[in-house]
């Protein structure tokens, strides 16, 4: 059996607006939390309680996907401003 290998080069991938999409979720996902926290009595006794700490998980983990990928973001301008500065 012979492996298969592509015959053709992989596109670039694409670059959208990274920074304002996790900033979404993040606020999303804290919203999620906010409207559920009023309810967790009928969570509790529903054993529901997980659906509320996701989105408080979720919204901490995209606390630390915004220093991420402004981090990211800085790093792609630097390289690209000090390309242009060699040119």
């Amino acid at each position: 059996m012979t492996k298969w290998t592509p015959t053709h080069e992989a596109p670039e991938p694409l670059e959208g607006p990274v920074v304002p999409t996790i900033v979404g979720g993040t606020i999303l996902w804290f919203v999620l939390f906010l409207v559920q926290l009023p309810f967790y009595g009928w969570f509790d006794d529903h054993g529901h309680t997980w659906w509320v700490w996701t989105c408080l998980a979720g919204a901490g983990l995209g606390l630390i996907g915004i220093w991420y990928v402004r981090g990211r973001d800085a790093a792609i301008k630097r390289d690209a401003a000090a390309a242009t500065a060699q040119e």
